[in-house]
């Protein structure tokens, strides 16, 4: 299903409601609004399978762009609000994307502007620069009339490898209509999500996982209240004031749960509370425990990426009886294989594929990037990079990462980019980034430095670096700490030995 549907059923009913001010977007609202997006859109000239990017802010707004976006059947890249203006540059031109709205609370118009001449159209929403159009004016005279045609669109949001830049993940358009509401929402509803599902999504709409169940929720008739930013108090407060049956998370917004003083954990009244879905990254077994004790067992854990290549799935009481597990296959089938694709048997670890009729997705503009994901044999086996392996029950216990990617507070983080940036610095002669422990987000960034020759390494370096890094890169991918080595360990063949340097700062793993 689609906006339009729920608004002929209950049209002055909330579809979208603010945690905090507790405003409402109603189905009527929310399909007028969309309509007007679509219509705009089409107006501006973009087609079927054309890209368009958003840049914003948690906020109302958000919602009426991505559905229209979606009626008039192009791909959207919901792109990181946190990122410098050089950073969102990137993907939106990387995505080709004709049209970009960017909030004005978030974004820098006038560089964003300056470093895509290519991007056909800017429309700036609460905020103004020159070269930007103004699209609260523009929105107001388009009709509130679907298109005499409504194709289905589909997301095509970025997710870095190990290496390199991040890339779209782009899947072919169904060549349905928007009737048939948006790819995967038909899949795997074992949540129960349905018309009378009230859904907080405590987490930026720009993630895959938030935006993803948003939008299902609406689908299928739901409604979303949906959080500024996460807080652990006022999440609480927010599923007893709108009786939230359903809620998706990331561990460490457990763990700052957990923190909460007694007394505030116990004010609350969360019997409405049903299902909480959690993701993004690994759970401590203790933290997930603690979690059940509080909550009961209502939490529900799913294994899959951006990629939509496949999936896993584990309830409450399948996960208390396999215990650190992320659950069976619930979309393709699951191997598990060796370095040169042979697959291992049951209880060994090794790489995580997916098996499912045709491959699901291509890296856009990146046919290397698209080939190393794939099986060396099976065309249609894919794999994230994961590696685990399963029981005789078929559950998946993934054990770490084919690459160092960081995950901090359920946000990957990928080394390379930030060693890039870095190696910029004059003073810096080489350089490794990867994750140490933290305790509140399970990881945080580390960065190696071998200074340039007579260059005095020390603390004052460190901060010149983290203040070069900050000009270059999003904060939270600012390393939280350097250490200097007279000489990084390097191969013969010029390849970082990475792990000589992250071992003792992971000393269980060593």
């Amino acid at each position: 299903m689609y906006p339009g549907h729920w608004a002929t059923i209950k049209p002055d009913a909330p579809a979208v409601r603010h945690a905090t001010s507790g405003e409402v977007m109603t189905w009527r609202a929310l399909d007028d609004a969309s309509n007007r997006v679509a219509q705009l859109l089409r107006a501006l000239g973009l087609e079927t399978g054309d890209h368009v990017s958003l840049i914003m802010e948690n906020h109302l707004d958000y919602f009426p762009f991505a559905w229209g976006a979606m009626r008039a059947g192009l791909y959207l890249t919901c792109v990181n609000r946190y990122l410098t203006a050089e950073e969102m540059a990137y993907i939106v031109t990387d995505s080709q994307s004709k049209a970009v709205l960017a909030s004005g609370v978030v974004a820098d118009l006038d560089e964003l502007r300056q470093l895509t001449p290519h991007t056909l159209h800017h429309l700036a929403v609460r905020g103004n620069a020159a070269g930007w159009q103004d699209y609260p004016t523009l929105l107001a005279l388009q009709p509130a009339t679907p298109l005499a045609h409504e194709p289905m669109g589909d997301s095509m949001l970025y997710s870095s490898g190990s290496t390199g830049r991040p890339k779209g993940i782009k899947r072919p358009l169904t060549g349905k209509t928007i009737q048939h509401g948006i790819p995967g929402v038909e899949v795997n509803n074992v949540y129960g999500i349905d018309a009378d599902t009230t859904y907080l999504s405590p987490a930026p709409l720009y993630h895959a996982a938030p935006f993803g169940f948003c939008m299902r929720t609406l689908c299928l008739g739901g409604n979303v209240v949906m959080m500024e930013k996460f807080d652990p108090e006022l999440s609480l407060a927010s599923i007893e004031r709108f009786q939230v049956t359903h809620s998706q998370w990331v561990p460490t917004m457990f763990v700052r749960l957990l923190r909460l003083d007694a007394e505030v954990r116990a004010r609350h009244d969360l019997s409405s509370h049903r299902v909480a879905v959690h993701a993004a990254a690994p759970c401590p077994v203790e933290v997930k425990k603690q979690m059940m004790d509080w909550w009961g067992p209502i939490l529900w854990e799913y294994y899959a990426g951006t990629e939509r290549n496949g999936a896993t799935i584990i309830g409450p009481h399948d996960w208390l009886a396999h215990p650190g597990s992320v659950g069976r296959a619930a979309s393709g089938v699951i191997h598990i294989c060796d370095e040169d694709g042979s697959e291992l048997p049951t209880g060994e670890s090794g790489l995580v594929y997916f098996e499912q009729p045709a491959r699901p997705f291509v890296y856009h503009n990146d046919a290397q990037k698209t080939a190393s994901s794939g099986h060396p044999v099976h065309a249609n086996w894919t794999t994230l990079g994961d590696v685990g392996y399963l029981d005789e029950e078929g559950f998946l216990y993934l054990t770490d990462r084919k690459a160092f990617m960081i995950i901090s507070g359920g946000v990957n983080i990928y080394p390379r980019e930030i060693e890039d940036a870095l190696i910029l610095h004059d003073k810096v002669a080489d350089v490794a980034v990867f994750g140490i422990p933290n305790a509140d987000f399970g990881e945080e960034v580390k960065a190696v430095v071998q200074p340039m020759p007579g260059i005095d390494a020390g603390p004052e370096l460190a901060r010149e670096l983290e203040a070069f890094a900050r000009t270059h890169l999003a904060g939270y991918k600012i390393p939280r700490s350097f250490d200097f080595l007279a000489e990084l360990p390097r191969l013969p063949t010029g390849k970082l030995y990475k792990k000589v340097l992250r071992d003792p700062y992971w000393p269980a793993k060593c």
